[in-house]
C-alpha cells in the first residue's frame, strides 16, 4: 500500500500550511458570535419538525429520554471537539483533527462524510423551512399552487417541486458569498426570533398540557426510544458547525470552546422543555405514519398526519384553539429554521474548502474571494446542489442521512482525541476534555449506539456514499496528495498497484459486509425491532441479510488475500 495512506499532519504543520499558504480566511468572529452561531445552528428543524415526526413514529412522549440521550452523547463529543477546535484552530472541523491524528485516508474519509452531513442537513433543513413558510403564507391568505408547494411525491399528485426550498438556499448563498461577519449579524437576528417563539410557545403550551397524553410512556419500547434519539441527533449538529468557523475566529483557542459548550447547554434544556409540553398538549402517536406500527392504537386520518409531520409545534397550538398562537410560533420557526440553514451552508463549504486547499480535491476550487475573504466557489457549489436536491426530495429521507453522517463525524473526533493523548501528550492543549479517557470512550460507544439504531436503508445509503468516496480518494486524492511519495507512485508496476487496489476493495467489502451482518444479528437477537430497523423496506428478512452479509464478508477476504499475494510478489 502507498506509504503515506497512513500518514499525519502535525499540528504545527497544519496551522503553518494556513499562515503561509495565502488561503487564509479572515478572522472576524467572536465567543459571542460563535454561540449565537451554534444556538442558531442547533435550534431549528430539529425542534420545529424533527420532535414531532420522532416522537409520533418511533418514541411517543418518550422523546424525552429520547433528546436526552442524544443530548449525552453530545456533551461527549462536545468536549472531544472543543479540546481539537482550541488545539486546531484553522477550517476543516472533524476532518483537519483526524488529519492531524489518525491518518490521511481516515480524514478523507471523515471529510467526505461531512460533506454529506452538511449538505444533507442543509436540505432537511430547507424542506423544514418551506413547510412552515407555507403555513404562514397560508394564514396571510397566501396559498402557493400545488405544482410548485413540495417534492414529487406517489402520494400527493400534482407536485413537481418544491420551491420556497430552492429560493431559500439560492438566497443565504449570495449572503454566505458578501462575508461571514454580515452572515453572523443576520444569523444574531434570527436567533433572537427563534428564542422569542420557542420560550413563547412553552408559556403558553404548559397551561394545556394533560398529562394522561404522556401515557403510555414508551408505547414503542427501549429500542423505539433510541431510534428516535438516532433521528434526533440531527437536532445538535450545530455544536460541530462552530469548529468549522476556526480560522475565522478572533481568539479561536479560548472562544470555540465556549460557543461549542455553552450553545449545547442552551438547546439541551429548551429542546426537554418543547418536547415535554408537545406530547403533552397532543397525544403524539394519534398522528403517526403508520397505523400497523403501534396496533389497538387510534390514528388521525392522513390530513392531519400530514401537517402534524410538517409543522408539529404549530399544529399543536391549533388543536387547542391558540391560531394566533400557531402563527407567530411558525414565524419564529420560519426564522430560526433560516439560521440553522445559514450555518449549515457556512460549514460545508469550508470542510470541502479545507480538504481542496490540501489537494485532495481539485485546488482549483479553494479559491478566496478577493474582496470578501470567503471560500465564495465551494459555496456556491454546495448551495446549488443543496438548492436542487430540497426541491426534489422528501424530509424522511434526508433527515436520518444527516444523523448518521454526524454519529460518524463524532465517533472519529473522540476516537482522534485518545489518539493524539498518547503520540503528543506535550502538546498544548487551551481547553482538555476532563475525566481522562473516560468522556471520549463514552462518546465513542454511545454514537456507535445511536447509530446502529438507525433504519437498515440509512446505513445502505451512508455504505454507499463512503464506498464513493474512497473510490475517489483511491483514484485522485491519494494521487495528488501533498503526502504523496512522487518517486514511490512512479516505481510502482502494475501488477503492485493491482495487488494494492485488491487490497483496498477487500477491506472496504469486509467493512460493509460486516455491517451488514452486524445490523442483522441485531434485530434477531431483540436488541433492535422490525419498526426500528424497518427492513421491509429493502425486502429481505434479517436472517436473509445476515446470509448476505456473512457472503460479502467471504469476498472481501478473499479480494484481500488476492491482493496481499500480487502486492508482495510484486515487491519480491
Amino acid at each position: 500500500m502507498d506509504s503515506h495512506l497512513l500518514k499525519t499532519k502535525s499540528i504545527e504543520q497544519l496551522v503553518s500550511d494556513v499562515e503561509t499558504g495565502g488561503k487564509a480566511l479572515r478572522r472576524s468572529l467572536t465567543a459571542w458570535d460563535l454561540t449565537l452561531l451554534g444556538v442558531g445552528a442547533i435550534i431549528g428543524t430539529g425542534i420545529f419538525v424533527l420532535t414531532g415526526t420522532a416522537a409520533a413514529n418511533q418514541a411517543g412522549p418518550a422523546i424525552m429520554l429520547s433528546y436526552l440521550a442524544a443530548g449525552l452523547a453530545c456533551a461527549f463529543a462536545a468536549l472531544c471537539y472543543a479540546e481539537f477546535a482550541s488545539m486546531v484552530p484553522i477550517a476543516g472541523s472533524a476532518y483537519t483533527y483526524a488529519y492531524a491524528s489518525l491518518g490521511e485516508v481516515v480524514a478523507w474519509l471523515i471529510g467526505w462524510d461531512l460533506i454529506l452531513e452538511y449538505a444533507v442537513g442543509s436540505m432537511t433543513v430547507a424542506i423544514g423551512w418551506s413547510g412552515y413558510m407555507q403555513r404562514l403564507l397560508g394564514g396571510a391568505g397566501w396559498d402557493l399552487p400545488l405544482w410548485m408547494s413540495a417534492a414529487p411525491s406517489a402520494a400527493t399528485p400534482g407536485t413537481l417541486i418544491n420551491l420556497p426550498a430552492v429560493f431559500i438556499c439560492l438566497l443565504i448563498c449570495v449572503l454566505l458569498v458578501i462575508g461571514v461577519r454580515e452572515s453572523a449579524r443576520f444569523n444574531a437576528a434570527m436567533v433572537a426570533v427563534k428564542l422569542t417563539a420557542i420560550l413563547f410557545f412553552i408559556a403558553v403550551g404548559a397551561s394545556w398540557v394533560k398529562p394522561e397524553n404522556w401515557t403510555p410512556f414508551a408505547p414503542y419500547g427501549t429500542s423505539g426510544v433510541m431510534a428516535a434519539a438516532a433521528v434526533v441527533f440531527f437536532a445538535y449538529i450545530g455544536f460541530d458547525a462552530v469548529s468549522t468557523t476556526a480560522e475565522e475566529a478572533k481568539n479561536p483557542r479560548r472562544d470555540l470552546p465556549i460557543g461549542i459548550i455553552a450553545s449545547l447547554v442552551v438547546c439541551t434544556l429548551l429542546y426537554l422543555a418543547v418536547a415535554a409540553i408537545l406530547s403533552g398538549i397532543v397525544p403524539v402517536t394519534l398522528y403517526r405514519s403508520s397505523a400497523e406500527a403501534l396496533p389497538g392504537l387510534p390514528v388521525a386520518d392522513p390530513t392531519a398526519v400530514t401537517q402534524f409531520l410538517n409543522a408539529p409545534v404549530a399544529f399543536a397550538l391549533a388543536t387547542i384553539g391558540q391560531d394566533w398562537a400557531a402563527y407567530l410560533v411558525s414565524a419564529g420557526a420560519v426564522a430560526g429554521i433560516t439560521s440553522v440553514l445559514l450555518v449549515m451552508l457556512m460549514s460545508q463549504p469550508r470542510i470541502f474548502f479545507a480538504m481542496s486547499r490540501d489537494g485532495l480535491l481539485p485546488k482549483g476550487v479553494s479559491k478566496v474571494h478577493p474582496r470578501f475573504g470567503t471560500p465564495y466557489i465551494t459555496t456556491i457549489i454546495t448551495c446549488v446542489v443543496v438548492a436542487i436536491v430540497a426541491g426534489l426530495t422528501q424530509i424522511q429521507v434526508v433527515g436520518e442521512m444527516t444523523s448518521i453522517g454526524t454519529l460518524f463525524a463524532f465517533v472519529v473526533v473522540c476516537a482522534a482525541v485518545l489518539v493524539l493523548r498518547i503520540k503528543r501528550p506535550e502538546a498544548h492543549r487551551p481547553f482538555r476534555v476532563p475525566g481522562g479517557f473516560l468522556f471520549p470512550v463514552l462518546g465513542i460507544l454511545s454514537c456507535l449506539w445511536l447509530m446502529l439504531s438507525l433504519p437498515v436503508l440509512t446505513w445502505i445509503r451512508f455504505l454507499v456514499w463512503l464506498d464513493i468516496g474512497i473510490m475517489i480518494y483511491w483514484f485522485y486524492g491519494r494521487i495528488h496528495s501533498p503526502l504523496a511519495n512522487r518517486a514511490e507512485q512512479a516505481a510502482q508496476s502494475g501488477t503492485l498497484a493491482a495487488g494494492n487496489f485488491l487490497t483496498m476493495l477487500g477491506w472496504l467489502t469486509l467493512f460493509n459486509g460486516f455491517c451488514m451482518t452486524l445490523l442483522a444479528y441485531m434485530t434477531e437477537f431483540g436488541v433492535t425491532t422490525e419498526v426500528t430497523a424497518k427492513w421491509n423496506e429493502i425486502g429481505v428478512t434479517p436472517t436473509e441479510a445476515d446470509s448476505v452479509g456473512l457472503a460479502v464478508l467471504g469476498v472481501g477476504a478473499v479480494a484481500w488475500v488476492i491482493g496481499r499475494v500480487l502486492a508482495r510478489s510484486s515487491a519480491r
